[in-house]
């Protein structure tokens, strides 16, 4: 086999390949989506195309069940406040292991290195016992403790790295300046920063949203409840055979994300050209 035939070849596996990708990916989106457009409640009765086109599912999401909207305010109070919180938190921590010196760490990272082996779930029942102590069982802000505590060790080494390759001449430059730390922080660091702050703040505003697990054990009260949860009882509880009513929620909640990913989008390249002298 002569080296022409080899890259076709190769070139053709590549392209089966992610056509199988890409059918394993959007084959069940696509079902989710003429799902809710489906008439009927039915999973069974409903097809890829639908028969009889309908907008009754999505009106009756925001007519007659209101607590569908109670659920979509609640998804979004704990994304945004995530996002932001996350966003504060781990550009501070990244900050301070990236530039300074300081007893314990390396101790610090490696413990950072090790937690990101552990999933949050393994620590469930102690944040359980740990919010009923503190009253914030069946709450959203002890939701909102819990993932911004477990974002953490994640965050904090993703955001180190990229600070990392920001020459630390720009820093002194700037202290020559009159700079403080703060100064630095703000103003030379924070800029350069803006791809990887914006990807942190577009992954932690799409957990919550997509999370059922951890809500489902936090939160008890239907009034608290997120999409995820919410959506649940469609086909677990009173509803019990909304199949249809739960496709069409759950393809809304596709709305806020991609909201999210356009406004930071911009900032995302804003920042890869002001960090164009970085090197």
């Amino acid at each position: 086999m002569n080296q022409k035939m080899k890259s076709k070849l190769e070139v053709t596996v590549l392209y089966v390949i992610l056509a199988i990708v890409a059918v394993i990916i959007f084959y069940p989106l696509v079902w989710t989506i003429g799902m809710s457009f489906n008439q009927g409640t039915s999973l069974y009765s409903s097809s890829l195309i639908p028969k009889a086109f309908s907008l009754d599912h999505y009106k009756w999401l925001f007519s007659e069940a209101s607590d569908y909207l109670l659920w979509y305010k609640n998804s979004l109070i704990v994304s945004v406040a995530v996002a932001i919180g996350s966003v504060i938190i781990t550009s501070l921590v990244a900050y301070a292991f990236s530039r300074y010196k300081f007893v314990g760490r390396k101790n610090g990272l490696y413990v950072f290195l090790l937690l990101q082996m552990f999933p949050v779930m393994m620590a469930m029942v102690a944040l359980y016992i740990f919010l009923n102590m503190l009253g914030l069982l069946d709450t959203l802000t002890g939701l909102i403790f819990i993932y911004l505590g477990g974002q953490i060790p994640f965050n904090a080494w993703l955001v180190k790295g990229y600070f990392d390759t920001i020459p630390r001449e720009l820093d002194q430059a700037a202290r020559i300046d009159g700079a403080g730390h703060l100064r630095v922080f703000w103003s030379i660091m924070l800029p350069l920063a803006k791809p990887i702050l914006a990807v942190v703040a577009l992954f932690n505003f799409m957990m919550p949203l997509f999370d059922f697990l951890l809500p489902s054990i936090v939160l008890s009260s239907p009034e608290n409840y997120t999409l995820a949860v919410g959506l649940y009882n469609f086909i677990n509880d009173q509803f019990a055979n909304n199949f249809t009513r739960f496709a069409a929620g759950s393809i809304l909640i596709a709305v806020p994300i991609a909201a999210v990913y356009l406004y930071l989008q911009r900032y995302l390249i804003s920042g890869l050209t002001a960090g164009g002298s970085k090197g």
